[in-house]
């Protein structure tokens, strides 16, 4: 396809192969094919032999033709796959419509891993309605996750297992969400080198609303039908599809979406943005630039950059025609465009979070970490990440919470689970260059805690003194950023 100037971006090939990878790309988000192992595995590896065996025949057929549909599919699923599925279903979720735990299933898991086989194969099976429940978000909004029954999440895993080797050998190296052996950590380096070798830029900071209440299933079935085409599973998935939601008591049939919180679910929505978004954008878009630019996608958060605001703003004009053809929208008040421009002199971005003034915005936000322009120590301008406000500023007053709602237990507990928690902040904050934001969240957990302490009794008094004694019996770690490149450096 020929680059012209004039030309805009078409609706053209919304379901065409995905184009040849680029070799030498700087950022991985660039485009490409992904070039890691072909099983399509969830997490780890297999315990059983045979079922990474089968995992690695599907993704064999897969990769040799891209553009066959695949028709036999659910024989791989046998007891031994259930079985695996099952060792990767989590068993310490929230119980689903039934009641029934990991626990009380595995009680005779062999009788019931053979019934659901059955079910499955026979095609009887059928899927119960998922539970609702709602959890906040940091804008005082709050996100609906379904919960599916037990025994359902163990046929999800086994299905999502199946879709996950065919369609790693389709999916570009831009997504990274919800993938084998990729993480959201390697997300924002793809983005920050592409950042880094582009300098100056414009970026179409986008939020999908709503995605997975919005989701089509007949565009999902026309994009699932490109590549599979087996009729014991794609029956199960629309039965899935239509297996309804039960809120408070009563129960109801959405139209649309996919159950935010299903196994089945992050597949499925990569699948869909696969085709509505990843391949149009390297297919289309990208050939049509003068400029340079790229995409980064983690599940439905994601961000297109571009060197030149021509091309930035033609196609923020043209991404919610493209969206509105398999039924999604762009927010209004939350898609913008972002002028990332180093700053001058020595000031840096790094205040400028919330700047939606006269002027584009210098800074964006994505996974948790605001992007904004500074000075290294050696006088370079970089391209620096931190903990955003808004996570910030949840994490703290989630802090609080559990302060406020544990101040009676025994002080060694509660200390091993504050150390716990700040572990866990660090282990995905834990970036380079986001040290003040670590050390800002491990003083407010200290201010926190000591503030529950002094409301444990008329008679606490926990100064800061007597809190500062106690900590030299009940040290809290140090906020570590574990990801750090210079940390890593300096490991043997």
């Amino acid at each position: 396809m020929r680059r012209d100037k004039r030309q805009g971006f078409t609706e053209a090939h919304s379901t065409g192969n995905a184009g040849t990878p680029t070799p030498g790309d700087p950022a991985e988000g660039r485009g490409g094919r992904v070039t890691e192992p072909r099983e399509g595995k969830a997490a780890g590896s297999p315990t059983s032999d045979k079922v990474s065996t089968k995992l690695a025949r599907i993704a064999e057929l897969a990769k040799e033709d891209s553009s066959r549909a695949l028709r036999s599919l659910a024989h791989h699923i046998d007891a031994e796959f259930l079985k695996e599925a099952f060792q990767r279903t989590r068993k310490d979720g929230a119980t689903g419509v039934d009641g029934v735990g990991a626990e009380d299933y595995e009680a005779n898991l062999d009788a019931n891993l053979a019934s659901l086989l059955d079910r499955f194969k026979s095609g009887t099976y059928r899927a119960p309605p998922v539970r609702r429940v709602h959890i906040p978000k940091g804008d005082g909004s709050t996100r609906p996750i379904g919960i599916p029954s037990f025994e359902d999440k163990v046929l999800q895993r086994a299905v999502a297992m199946v879709l996950n080797a065919v369609y790693e050998q389709d999916f570009l190296a831009c997504s990274y969400g919800f993938r084998p052996r990729r993480s959201a950590h390697q997300a924002l380096d793809a983005l920050w080198k592409g950042l880094m070798d582009t300098g100056d830029c414009w970026i179409v900071d986008a939020d999908i609303k709503g995605f997975f209440d919005t989701l089509e299933p007949k565009h999902l079935r026309d994009f699932l039908d490109l590549r599979v085409q087996d009729g014991v599973i794609r029956r199960t998935i629309d039965k899935w599809l239509k297996a309804g939601v039960q809120e408070d008591g009563s129960l109801s049939f959405p139209d649309t979406g996919t159950p935010q919180g299903g196994v089945i679910s992050p597949i499925l929505a990569n699948v869909y943005l696969h085709e509505a978004l990843d391949k149009w954008f390297h297919d289309v878009v990208k050939p049509r630039l003068t400029g340079e630019g790229f995409m980064v996608r983690y599940a439905d958060d994601f961000v297109l950059v571009f060197a030149l605001e021509e091309d930035a703003r033609r196609v923020l004009e043209v991404l919610p025609k493209r969206f509105g053809k398999y039924g999604l929208t762009l927010h209004p008040t939350k898609t913008r465009l972002v002028h990332f421009a180093m700053p001058d002199g020595t000031e840096d971005d790094s205040d400028s979070e919330d700047n939606d003034g006269g002027n584009a915005p210098r800074t964006f936000t994505l996974l948790g970490f605001t992007h904004y322009w500074a000075r290294s120590r050696a006088g370079n301008q970089v391209v620096k990440r931190k903990t955003s406000k808004s996570r910030l500023a949840r994490a703290i007053a989630r802090i609080s919470e559990w302060c406020g709602q544990h101040l009676h237990e025994p002080i060694a507990e509660q200390c091993k689970v504050l150390g716990q928690k700040l572990r866990g902040h660090c282990n995905y904050y834990g970036i380079t260059g986001n040290s003040g934001a670590l050390g800002e969240f491990r003083k407010e957990l200290l201010r926190a805690w000591r503030a529950a302490l002094d409301r444990r009794s008329h008679h606490a008094h926990m100064t800061w003194d007597n809190f500062n004694r106690l900590l030299e019996h009940h040290p809290i770690p140090a906020a570590i950023a574990v990801h750090s490149t210079l940390r890593l450096a300096a490991k043997p």
